[in-house]
């Protein structure tokens, strides 16, 4: 593998966000990569609904190809983030992807960074 070391001058590659809160979370690591994925995609390929708020359509087996893991590990990890407070899934027809809004840990919840 190649590298070099990072200076100031050095670009970043793209990298996706990841609240420093989220670190704290008692959800695990599998969740917060999938956190910061679905953060990322809203950010960069989000679609507005008809409050302007962005969301995602993500399918499980392309979220499963993206982060490397099983389809059950990302139903698991989908379920960890909603009951953390993190995304709220809103359900569609048969067949169809759920919409995935990405929410933003509150400003009590960073208090202590």
């Amino acid at each position: 593998m190649e590298f070099e070391f990072m200076t100031i001058d050095t670009p970043l590659p793209p990298c996706m966000p990841l609240p420093r809160a989220a670190l704290r979370l008692p959800i695990s690591s599998t969740a917060k990569v999938m956190y910061s994925r679905l953060l990322d995609a809203a950010l960069t390929a989000g679609v507005e609904d008809a409050n302007r708020i962005l969301f995602v359509r993500f399918p499980i087996m392309e979220l499963s190809a993206t982060l490397s893991r099983s389809p059950m590990t990302v139903k698991r990890s989908l379920n960890e983030l909603e009951h953390a407070g993190l995304i709220m899934r809103v359900r569609q027809g048969v067949g169809e992807p759920n919409h995935i809004y990405t929410l933003i840990p509150g400003k009590e919840d960073s208090a202590h960074e």
